[in-house]
């Protein structure tokens, strides 16, 4: 077999490949005699039909079949002859399939890239460090006595923070708006979940009162009909109810699943929470600035089927998060091509560092990622159990715990600076 390749980009290779024609006609007799032992043809036994009547019959199947099998077959030595390592599948041109001729062909593809990685010890990476403390677990505490917050009729004018139903109708020039008419709606005054001339209207309502409050919508409201204008709502008061913080006992407790241990076990319970999201922040935080250093420090040439290929991917998974089928639905391709090229690049210089720090996957590592990853669901078992009978599921799970263990190895050997911050800082949490 005769191979010479010509680079015709930095990437790209040019092979033309030549498979001598006795090599062809071996394999084409060689199948056509198989076909011979079992074919069934009309006026003869099974199997006992003459050479040349099957060549008549089956030889230009045969032929293409061989040709095709051929070309794939010999590409693939002819790239480990040559020592390359495609990216992709090739382009391949027939130039010459006719039978009792050498086969020739053009194959056309790319290469992935030879590149030397910038020293390791040559980072400077900023890692972001933080802890819950005492007063992170009190502020969590009192964000739970928000959530379980009650009311109770007020004996008082509506003021903030009280909750306010209403009956309201809202007008345009005198003229009813779609979506403007509630019944019973209960409106928190300085919440902010309604439009605040609204809520303010209500400050010092009591229960039968009626109100015309004017509201003005704001430019970039999103029902864009109304963006702009200015509507009046007349506005019937219900009820007015103050609110009340329940007080942290065991019943306050119960409510989130805490039957035993009392206050104690709850705070400890929460503070476990708080420390798993953090570690789950930190650690997405400082991959992000690892992948980020490494990155910068190592431009590299990139094919550009590993590009499209990353960018296809990209345009399923969207599609997949928001349930379209129709292809017509995909994202645009141009805001993907960089984020792509990211990730294509990421992808090569990791394995360049797992392959050299000879770092390999901890199943303990891989168990507790996928421990992770199935925790927020309402049946994780059953979700793990799904994840660890699907094979490509788990190459997937495993590839992040291995990824993981690699960012590690930097933050190990690079120049690090540790970076305080906080839990609320970084979770941006207000209690």
């Amino acid at each position: 077999m005769q191979v010479s390749v010509e680079s015709t980009g930095k990437l790209e290779r040019r092979m033309q490949v030549q498979v001598p024609a006795e090599r062809v006609t071996q394999e084409i007799a060689s199948r056509l005699k198989q076909i011979s032992r079992t074919a069934r043809l009309n006026g003869f036994r099974p199997g006992k039909a003459p050479l040349n009547v099957i060549r008549r019959q089956f030889g230009q199947q045969v032929h293409r079949e061989v040709i095709g099998e051929l070309m794939q077959e010999s590409f693939s030595e002819a790239v480990t002859q040559r020592q390359l390592t495609p990216a992709g599948n090739p382009r391949i041109e027939p130039q010459s399939i006719d039978e009792g001729q050498d086969l020739r062909y053009v194959a056309t593809f790319e290469v992935f890239p030879e590149f030397a990685l910038q020293p390791i010890e040559s980072l400077d990476i900023e890692r972001i460090t933080a802890d819950v403390t005492e007063s992170d677990v009190d502020a969590m505490i009192e964000r739970l006595r928000k959530q379980q917050m009650k009311f109770s009729a007020a004996e008082r004018p509506g003021a903030a923070g009280d909750r306010v139903t209403i009956d309201f109708e809202g007008l345009i020039d005198g003229v009813p708006f779609a979506g403007g008419k509630g019944e019973k709606v209960p409106v928190v005054l300085g919440a902010n979940r309604m439009l605040p001339q609204l809520e303010l209207g209500l400050i010092g309502s009591v229960p039968g009162e009626t109100r015309t409050i004017g509201v003005d919508f704001p430019p970039d409201y999103r029902a864009t009909e109304l963006a702009g204008k200015h509507a009046s709502f007349n506005v019937v008061v219900g009820a007015v109810e103050a609110p009340a913080l329940p007080e942290v006992d065991e019943e306050f407790c119960a409510s989130f699943g805490v039957t035993e241990g009392g206050v104690e076990r709850l705070r400890e319970d929460v503070a476990a929470n708080m420390r798993r999201e953090l570690e789950q922040t930190l650690r997405n935080r400082n991959k992000a600035a690892v992948m980020e250093a490494i990155y910068q420090a190592n431009p590299i040439d990139l094919p550009n089927s590993l590009i499209e290929s990353q960018i296809r991917d990209m345009q399923i998974e969207a599609m997949r998060r928001t349930g379209a089928k129709d292809p017509s639905q995909a994202p645009p391709r141009e805001p993907l091509v960089e984020p792509a090229r990211r990730r294509v690049a990421l992808g090569l210089l990791f394995n360049d560092i797992v392959r050299r720090a000879s770092i390999v996957l901890d199943p303990a590592r891989a168990a507790a990622r996928l421990d992770e990853m199935v925790g927020p669901y309402g049946d994780p078992a059953a979700l793990k159990q799904a994840y660890l009978q699907n094979p490509e599921a788990m190459r997937q799970v495993e590839n992040l715990a291995l990824e993981d263990q690699a960012v590690d190895w930097v933050l190990g050997h690079a120049k690090v600076r540790d970076q305080p911050s906080t839990f609320k800082e970084l979770m941006n949490f207000e209690g």
